[in-house]
């Protein structure tokens, strides 16, 4: 999604100037893509003199391709999306396997597997990389879970499980068979109990009993779903209303939920998970696991954190305006990067000297609104932290006393006292589409304005040296987050604190989905499947 996003607005021309755009994808399929794309001029030609050389157009490569009902239905070939952009544009098919920083390249492998001939491998040179690819599997290093388990972070994936799951009923009717081993096949366990693997359960759960009993009706009372999840609640990331909701639901459905249980290894036949309260180790056989646990970093942006210094970090750290820590010309967005946010404390000697106009030693509540507007800019924790204190109405409502009296003025420590309190509500951005999307819109605008923005910059005050920076540092809005939970019922969380349960948040869930396609001929087409399933059922074909 981020990609997507990025891409959709890349192919903008610089004050005029044509910019070069390379595109590589690993995420969204097994497959990857190479794109060359050169934007024509802006038709509105602008002023040149004559004596002044024609700037070098600016090579910008980006590794990765977007987010990961059917198949065919919610994938937009990149073909389709770059063929609407001006300019000629090349795509090959093809593998990031190294980044060098160094050398400001990458080196790429075309992973058609065949015998044509030709040299699969070749290098592609940059001025800025985006590095959006995403992220794999975190297996946590349990033996059996890469030979023995499915993943939900590929087509392929979602396609493969189908086939699998119609591949269990159908060996479970075959004669000859025990009913234990019809029970064991047909028992499908999800571990992990995040929006993912919730709503998988529910959706599979759907399936099963809406369309698959019907088709095998001699094992319907055979089967089984069991939720494994390490903590003591599923979904509780999401408000506690919502996650009690899905527990009963669930229970209702059939659904068992086993909470508190941590999985040490996946076998061919069976699951062996340790149980947290009683100190117990048992064995669950099975017929299918899906494995949605988190996620992990890939072996190409792991090799390149190595080169940039952070090989100590479990994710690839950015600055507020996604760039790469430790490179200047890298940006990474979405799942593969975390922003590291810079904390108030450690500028507030920066800070108190900026606003310090008269060198006095002291701020007055005057001299504190002229940086306000740039303090909350540069550091939205503060504006997170005034929201979390409801008896705060503004900022300068920090400039008080313990007793909730004004001060007139203020010393570096009053001031350090002021604000102790607002790194707390530094956090992590979730690895979700709607973080992705806002990260790529983000970063094609700030490439796309790079020139405009070097001669007057749009950034905040820079506190530590002088003037501001050249863009405004990315800032996250969330627009709340769904937990769809099966049999046409959902779950929302949206800002405000407000909780919507129950049929019409899983329209309003329809409706926000359809609309984030990233083209009408999928919004069309997935609207097109859900009216077919509501008629005819699901298919249940392995195609």
């Amino acid at each position: 999604m981020a990609i997507l996003s990025f891409l959709g607005r890349a192919s903008r021309t610089i004050k005029g100037y044509p910019k070069l755009l390379v595109l590589c994808t690993l995420s969204l399929s097994s497959g990857g893509l190479v794109a060359y794309s050169e934007s024509q001029p802006d038709t509105r030609a602008p002023h040149v003199d004559p004596n002044e050389k024609e700037p070098k157009k600016k090579r910008v490569v980006v590794l990765g391709a977007g987010w990961a009902v059917e198949a065919r239905s919610i994938v937009e070939p990149i073909r389709n999306i770059v063929k609407k952009r001006k300019g000629e544009v090349k795509i090959w098919e093809a593998e990031c396997v190294k980044i060098d920083a160094a050398n400001n390249k990458i080196v790429c492998r075309s992973n058609i597997e065949n015998n044509l001939v030709g040299n699969r491998e070749f290098s592609l040179e940059y001025d800025y990389l985006v590095i959006g690819v995403g992220a794999q599997v975190n297996t946590f290093n349990t033996p059996g879970v890469m030979e023995n388990c499915h993943f939900l972070k590929e087509v392929e994936d979602a396609q493969k499980i189908r086939r699998s799951v119609i591949d269990c009923f159908e060996t479970a009717i075959l004669p000859g068979l025990s009913e234990e081993e019809r029970r064991t096949n047909l028992h499908f366990i999800i571990v992990g109990g995040g929006p993912t693997g919730v709503e998988f359960a529910a959706e599979l759960h759907d399936f099963l009993e809406e369309d698959l009993v019907k088709l095998y009706p001699a094992v319907k009372d055979l089967v089984r779903i069991t939720v494994i999840q390490s903590g003591d609640h599923i979904l509780n990331t999401f408000d506690e209303r919502i996650s009690s909701f899905a527990e009963k639901k669930f229970r209702r459905d059939g659904i068992d939920v086993q909470t508190g249980c941590r999985v040490v290894s996946v076998s061919d036949k069976d699951i062996t998970m340790k149980v947290k309260s009683k100190e117990e180790v048992c064995t669950i056989p099975h017929g299918l696991v899906v494995w949605s646990t988190g996620i992990g970093t890939r072996p190409v942006v792991r090799d390149f954190m190595e080169q940039v210094g952070q090989a100590k970090r479990r994710v690839l750290a950015t600055d507020e305006w996604l760039r790469v820590k430790g490179c200047e010309n890298v940006y990474a967005i979405g799942d593969c990067a975390t922003i590291d946010q810079r904390k108030v404390m450690e500028d507030i000697l920066d800070i108190f000297e900026a606003a310090d106009k008269d060198n006095s030693g002291t701020l007055t509540v005057e001299e504190f609104k002229d940086v306000v507007d740039d303090i909350l800019i540069r550091y939205p924790q503060v504006d997170h932290y005034l929201k979390s204190q409801r008896h705060l109405r503004a900022v300068t409502d920090l400039l008080k006393d313990p007793q909730g009296n004004d001060w007139q003025e203020v010393n570096i420590e009053q001031f350090k006292l002021a604000l102790s309190h607002v790194d707390s509500q530094m956090k992590s951005l979730p690895a979700t589409a709607q973080v992705a999307a806002q990260q790529g819109a983000y970063l094609s605008r700030c490439l796309n304005h790079i020139i405009q923005c070097e001669e007057k910059p749009e950034g905040p005050r820079r506190f530590r040296g002088s003037g501001r920076h050249q863009f405004r540092p990315f800032q996250y809005k969330h627009f709340g987050q769904f937990a769809p939970l099966g049999g046409e019922q959902a779950a929302a969380e949206l800002p405000g604190d407000w909780v919507s349960i129950g049929h019409s948040t899983q329209w309003l869930w329809y409706s926000v989905y359809a609309s984030k396609q990233v083209s009408w001929r999928t919004r069309i087409l997935v609207v097109s499947d859900w009216t077919r399933r509501f008629i005819f059922g699901r298919d249940s074909s392995r195609i």
